[in-house]
């Protein structure tokens, strides 16, 4: 075999499953219970510099 097919064999077996394992890794981190704090401050971090600002026109 050459080193190509040596890659390329590793690749379809193990490197599938190790991305595999990621995916369902990253997955579960994202879903995992007690992130929902933390999603909820992500999604409105964008806002807070609004509404300081706004705050100090009023």
């Amino acid at each position: 075999m050459s080193g190509y097919d040596t890659l390329r064999h590793f690749a379809d077996s193990w490197g599938l499953l190790a991305m595999t394992i990621l995916f369902i890794s990253f997955v579960g981190f994202t879903f995992r219970p007690g992130a929902n704090r933390r999603h909820h401050d992500a999604a409105h971090m964008i806002f807070r510099a609004d509404d300081q600002s706004n705050q100090g026109r009023e």
